[in-house]
């Protein structure tokens, strides 16, 4: 039998044959921490007294805040920096641009090969053809020390594009096609890999805009078979011999999506919601404040020129603020010696440096309460960009919108841009600023705490406690635990910050007590790779959280971290909130007592139930 592009990479970088649902341990050829995660990363390796396994293969990417504006990233970004000198880590510090960007265009990452980010968009490599994944900051200490992590190796489908997109479609709007059919858990737990009649023609940045959406749609990766544009820019960056990536033509597949694109006409997804997408003439005429062009989706090259094509001769319309952030520094530069930032500076446009941009608390990008956004980032979960709405759209639909003033396509600019009169002022007070959380301690490297903090032995295979039901699907990392406190590194500090972004749950941290169990919906833990989404169930003292499913990298975390997790889906209405329930990690049992009903979940399997009893992976 045959295998598919993920079986083939990872057992490859397994040193034997493997297929889905094994768990493997598998070396990394690249390995990456950012400064949101980076300084957690040293905190755990020095913690456990554990040196760096390969320096060569390993980086610190500051891409969150490359500014270095904020006093706590700034910390972070410079403890960073001080172990990279102790070590010999690579840096790309803050003037360099998005990551995982800079490790496809400097030839770090080429097709077959294996890369592990604390980003949730290093899945973006599956546009070249390599493994890419966002992962906690346990597994990439752990990729640091030993270059080796462990993977359940997933099922794999194929998503079969059908028809020709329509002459005014972008690459984006076939990822957003995507993300209309398949939803926010369409892909959940799985490998995808991308085939149709427009694919094999599609360049690098367009295969970049639709992997990098692979995280919304739930999936662990999307993957594209590399073409020739794909492999000469590998082997031109880094001077290697690439290598074309196929899976076999006997390989197996869970299933086959297809998704017509024929005509496909722009589309733009609804705040709150990415998978909540339309077509943009059904929202055509809405008024807007600002207008991004940027991130891990649309920062690159083609976006830029694409932008360029509609802003030169025109002016960003009255009331409107456009922000473009390249993705890269050299992406920067060509744009400057092309006289692409002449031509945004004259539109009126405000050219940020190099970075992600929009996603992380600090950074050009982000909107304020009532505040109307059309953006080409990935995600628009509420407060993800900031506390106003944000539309998702092509960098075409963007530019167009910001020449315009109102949501619009690239061949519906109106003569004259849309002026809105100022409705008449009211007073009242602005919303007060919300200050950061104090940042955690830094690594200091002290082998005595380890010690100190072995796990306790005899840790139960069976918890019992107070049931707190949460009916939300994809409930996602922001709403758990906010990006405005992801400097906050202690423990201690992180419980009282949980679910204050969750609608209805945003006084759950002062009425939940030591020994409570959530029983959670479809998708939980979706978005980001922040561990701090798992870590302040910890501070608080949640016994485990039972869910339909979870996101994939949030599960990752919470084994890692050895708190307890499991998958079930129960009968409707065999809990509720407050039934004093008890879940058994061994068997999968879960009893309710108030009524005595049963019912069964996925125990624990070995790697997970060894982990949890040692107290983490580090441990």
């Amino acid at each position: 039998m045959g295998k598919t592009i993920i079986e083939k990479i990872l057992g490859g970088h397994a040193g034997k044959e493997v297929s889905a649902g094994g768990i493997i341990e598998f070396s990394i050829d690249v390995r990456a921490a950012r400064d949101f995660g980076g300084a957690n990363v040293v905190k755990n390796l020095k913690d456990n007294c554990l040196g760096v396994d390969d320096p060569k293969k390993t980086f610190f990417t500051f891409d969150c805040n490359p500014g270095g504006s904020d006093q706590k990233y700034a910390t972070n970004q410079q403890l960073c920096r001080q172990y990279a000198r102790e070590t010999g880590i690579n840096l790309y510090d803050i003037q360099t641009g998005i990551g995982t960007h800079n490790a496809i265009d400097c030839g770090l990452v080429g097709p077959g090969d294996t890369f592990v980010s604390t980003d949730s968009h290093a899945n973006i490599m599956g546009a070249i053809g390599a493994f890419g994944q966002g992962m906690g900051d346990v597994d990439i200490a752990q990729a640091f020390a030993y270059g080796k992590v462990w993977f359940k190796v997933p099922k794999s489908v194929r998503v079969m594009l059908k028809g020709k997109p329509g002459a005014n479609a972008a690459a984006k709007d076939i990822a957003l096609r995507m993300l209309q059919v398949l939803g926010a858990n369409g892909l959940l737990g799985y490998s995808a890999e991308v085939y149709g009649d427009a694919v094999f023609g599609l360049t690098l940045d367009e295969r970049i805009t639709i992997s990098s959406l692979a995280t919304e749609m739930g999936g662990i990766i999307l993957f594209f078979t590399p073409n020739d544009e794909v492999l000469k820019h590998y082997e031109a960056a880094s001077g290697k011999r690439a290598t074309r990536v196929a899976a076999d033509a006997d390989a197996e597949y869970e299933s086959e999506i297809g998704i017509d694109v024929n005509g496909l006409e722009p589309l733009i997804s609804r705040p709150g919601h990415p998978e909540d997408v339309i077509r943009v003439a059904e929202v055509a005429g809405l008024k807007v404040d600002s207008c991004f062009i940027g991130s891990c989706t649309n920062g690159r090259m083609e976006d830029l020129r694409c932008a360029a094509e509609i802003l030169k001769g025109r002016k960003v319309a009255p009331g409107v603020v456009l922000k473009i952030v390249p993705a890269t520094a050299a992406i920067y530069r060509a744009a400057l010696e092309e006289g692409l930032i002449d031509i945004f500076v004259k539109s009126g446009a405000l050219i940020g440096n190099p970075g992600c941009a929009g996603c992380a608390e600090g950074q050009i990008g982000q909107n304020g309460p009532g505040e109307v956004t059309v953006s080409t980032g990935n995600r628009n979960f509420a407060g993800k960009q900031g506390k106003g709405q944000v539309y998702l759209a092509s960098p075409q639909t963007v530019a167009a919108t910001a020449v315009s003033g109102i949501i619009t396509t690239a061949d519906a600019i109106p003569e004259k841009p849309v002026i809105f009169k100022p409705a008449k002022a009211k007073t009242g007070s602005a919303a007060g600023a919300i200050s950061g959380a104090e940042a955690g301690a830094t690594g200091t490297g002290v082998c005595a705490t380890k010690a100190a903090q072995k796990p306790e032995s005899g840790k139960p295979t069976a918890v019992g406690g107070r049931a707190w039901v949460i009916p939300v699907d994809n409930i996602d990392t922001d709403m758990i635990f906010h990006n405005r406190y992801l400097q906050i590194t202690k423990l201690s500090e992180m419980g009282q910050y949980t679910f204050d972004n969750l609608k209805g749950w945003e006084d759950f941290a002062k009425r939940a007590k030591p020994g409570d169990i959530i029983v959670a919906a479809k998708n939980f833990g979706a978005g980001s790779s922040r561990q701090q989404a798992v870590d302040c169930f910890k501070a608080l003292g949640i016994s485990v959280i039972v869910a339909e499913s979870f996101g994939a990298i949030y599960e990752r975390n919470a084994i890692n971290a050895g708190f307890p997790i499991m998958t079930a889906r129960m009968p409707e209405g065999f809990v509720a909130n407050g039934d004093a329930i008890r879940v058994d990690f061994e068997s999968g049992r879960i009893e309710n007592l108030n009524s005595k009903k049963s019912a069964s979940g996925e125990k624990f399997s070995e790697l997970q139930m060894k982990i949890y009893k040692r107290g983490g992976l580090l441990s």
